[in-house]
């Protein structure tokens, strides 16, 4: 059964501006489109949404032609850079907005969660606010009470429910926005980038959360982040956005494929600049001898980091760890352990290091970069990670396989790491 259908929706704005803010245009959208029934002269105009580069047009195209269908009980994620629609999509199924062209279908109630505070009052109380959104979703008051006390709970603000939300910390907001969002039985459940503002433990629990809500009681989710990990742990399907655009929908696996990839597996990462003066991952790379992403049991594989060093570390930590499809961890290599170079000069280097053939058994992995200052901060975030495709050639296996279904433990590969400096300072 299809739960969500999006049909041809566009979505434009005037750069700057509400409507089109001017009385000529206005008019003049209002007496074509509602006296003579024409098309809204202003669709016809407009750029497309390229936050990076200048507008040559006062009309921009938030979304185009967006076409897709949610089945009921999927788990779709909305995947693409920082202005790529996501955020937009989510508000026209929310409601939070119209859509310029187009339909939406929805089945069943729809609870969201969209930014720290959506929906609340500042001057009611947590307790007041939960019945507040309870009965904006339809719900009864004897329904919202046999949920209170589990909402409250699930939030950990049990000492803070009857004191006004606006005293709340961003993250004591979004623990109760989205433990309402998620326990006041709604038939689809949306979910923006805010979960990102809780830490490390509420995440997790959210996440099992949207898996219970999902797998256990048929409900659909789409769910927005940056955290490509969560998105593989939490998502069957995946929609991917580029300047308002869907470029690919299909399975999550080759969806964030598709994102983080061009050429062979890869990343350019931005840690922003403040680490930028530390320690900056550039770009990462895995990829088979020749430089692309076809890579086979028997292949020689190499994986890639460019690091950016910008001020002096004294205890410097370069290497990755491998994971299997399922999170299972396999090897780990650490340049550090191998060259006992514990410190380089401030400058650019392009780290390569070699695995042998027959290392890694058929299937997907990860590979997650530790690039740190030990015992002080890893500069690597849950972004910094690839995935790669292990595939049979048809030739014997040998030698030393590494995979979850192996007695072993994290495994050392001992191999070569190769630095080429790129650029002292």
């Amino acid at each position: 059964m299809t739960a969500i259908e999006f049909n041809n929706i566009s979505k434009q704005y005037r750069l700057g501006l509400v409507s089109t803010r001017t009385l000529s245009h206005d008019l003049n959208r209002w007496w074509v489109t509602k006296i003579l029934r024409k098309e809204d002269p202003y669709l016809k105009i407009g750029s497309v949404n390229d936050r990076a580069s200048a507008a040559d047009s006062d009309y921009v195209w938030a979304l185009k032609d967006i076409n897709f269908k949610v089945e009921q009980g999927d788990v779709v994620g909305i995947i693409g850079k920082n202005g790529a629609g996501k955020s937009t999509l989510l508000k026209l199924l929310s409601r939070v907005t119209t859509p310029t062209t187009g339909t939406i279908k929805a089945r069943g109630r729809i609870a969201s969660l969209l930014e720290v505070g959506t929906g609340f009052h500042p001057e009611m109380t947590g307790r007041e606010n939960i019945y507040m959104n309870g009965a904006i979703m339809g719900m009864t008051k004897a329904e919202i009470t046999r949920k209170l006390d589990e909402i409250v709970d699930f939030a950990g603000v049990e000492r803070y429910i009857d004191t006004p939300v606006k005293r709340y910390s961003s993250g004591m907001m979004v623990r109760l926005g989205f433990a309402v969002a998620a326990h006041l039985d709604p038939e689809i459940l949306v979910v923006d980038e805010v979960l990102a503002v809780g830490d490390a433990a509420f995440q997790k629990k959210a996440i099992g959360k949207m898996q219970d809500v999902s797998r256990g009681e048929g409900r659909t989710v789409l769910f927005v982040s940056h955290n490509m990990a969560s998105m593989l742990q939490l998502c069957n399907n995946g929609i991917l956005l580029d300047k308002g655009s869907v470029v690919y929908s299909g399975t999550i696996i080759d969806t964030v494929n598709r994102y983080l990839q061009s050429g062979c597996n890869s990343f350019y990462f931005d840690s922003g600049e403040g680490d930028r003066n530390k320690l900056f991952i550039e770009k990462a790379s895995v990829c088979n001898n020749v430089g692309n992403d076809d890579i086979y049991v028997s292949s020689d594989i190499y994986v890639n980091l460019d690091v950016e060093i910008g001020s002096y570390i004294g205890n410097l930590v370069i290497g990755f760890n491998i994971y299997s499809s399922s999170q299972y961890p396999i090897a780990r290599s650490d340049y550090n352990d191998i060259s006992q170079q514990t410190t380089l000069p401030i400058g650019k280097y392009h780290f390569s290091f070699h695995i042998p053939p027959y290392t890694l058994a058929d299937g997907d992995y990860y590979i997650k970069f530790d690039v740190a200052e030990r015992n002080v901060k890893n500069y690597a975030t849950e972004n910094s990670f690839l995935k790669f495709r292990v595939k049979i050639d048809g030739k014997n296996r040998f030698g030393n396989v590494f995979n979850e279904n192996s007695s072993l433990k994290t495994s050392i590969i001992k191999s070569r790491w190769q630095v080429e400096c790129l650029k002292i300072d």
